[in-house]
C-alpha cells in the first residue's frame, strides 16, 4: 500500500502554496490590499470608539452630580410643543438611510453603471452633510445653554466633556466620509475605474460609511437612550 507523505497530503500542499505564494510575493489570501487596511483601520477605530463609550459609561455610573436626563437636554421645541429627542430621531434616521443608499452604490457599481453609482454616493454624501450639520445646530444649541467641556448648568461636570468628545469625534469621521464619498463619486462618472476594470474602491468606501454609521448605534443607545 502507498504511504501518504506530509508533502502530498492536502495540508502539506496548502501550507506548500502558501509559502510559495508569499516568498513569490503574490497574493496569499485574495484579498485586495485596499480594503484589507481599511479592515484594519476600522479595527484600529473601533478599540478607540470602544475606549471612549467604556469611559464614558464608568464616568457616569461614578459622577458623583446627578446627570442630566437626554429625553430633556436633547428634546426640541417647535412652537409651543417640546418634543424628545426628535432631532437625534431624524438623524439617526439619516444616516440610517445613508447605509441603505450606500449598499445601492456598490450595487450599481459592480453592475457597471456609473451615472446610478455616482448618483447614490453623491445622496449618500448629501444625507452625511445634513447629519452634520444637524449635529452642527444641536452643539450651538448646548453651547447657547451654557454646556461646555469643563461644565455643565444642568448637573454633572463631566457631562459636557463626554458629550463634546464623543460626537466631536464621530462627526469628523462623518465629515471625512463626505468629502471621501464625494472623491470617488466624481472618478466613478469621470469612468476612471471603467478603465481599469476594478471598482473595489466603491466597496471600500461603503466599508468605511457602514463603520460610520454602526458606531452612531452605539452613541444614540448608550448616551441618548441611557
Amino acid at each position: 500500500m502507498n504511504q501518504v507523505t506530509q508533502a502530498d497530503s492536502p495540508t502539506g500542499s496548502g501550507w506548500r502554496s502558501m509559502v510559495t505564494d508569499w516568498s513569490g510575493d503574490k497574493v496569499a489570501f485574495h484579498v485586495p490590499w485596499g480594503k484589507a487596511m481599511m479592515w484594519i483601520f476600522l479595527l484600529s477605530d473601533t478599540f478607540i470608539f470602544g475606549t471612549f463609550l467604556t469611559g464614558y459609561m464608568s464616568v457616569r455610573i461614578a459622577a458623583p452630580a446627578a446627570w442630566p436626563n437626554p429625553s430633556a437636554v436633547f428634546a426640541l421645541t417647535i412652537g409651543h410643543t417640546t418634543f424628545p429627542l426628535l432631532l437625534i430621531a431624524i438623524m439617526t434616521f439619516i444616516l440610517i438611510s445613508s447605509s441603505g443608499t450606500m449598499a445601492m452604490a456598490v450595487n450599481y457599481a459592480y453592475r457597471r453603471d456609473r451615472a446610478r453609482c455616482a448618483a447614490l454616493m453623491l445622496l449618500t454624501a448629501a444625507f452625511g452633510a445634513s447629519f452634520v450639520g444637524m449635529q452642527a445646530f444641536e452643539w450651538t444649541e448646548l453651547i447657547g445653554e451654557g454646556v461646555r467641556p469643563w461644565g455643565n448648568p444642568m448637573g454633572a461636570a463631566q457631562f459636557g466633556a463626554c458629550f463634546f468628545m464623543i460626537t466631536g469625534f464621530h462627526g469628523l469621521h462623518v465629515s471625512a466620509g463626505v468629502v471621501y464619498l464625494c472623491t470617488i463619486a466624481r472618478r466613478v462618472w469621470r469612468g476612471r475605474y471603467d478603465r481599469s476594470g476594478n471598482y473595489d474602491v466603491v466597496e471600500i468606501a461603503g466599508l468605511y460609511w457602514h463603520f460610520v454609521d454602526l458606531v452612531w448605534v452605539f452613541i444614540f443607545a448608550l448616551f441618548y437612550l441611557w
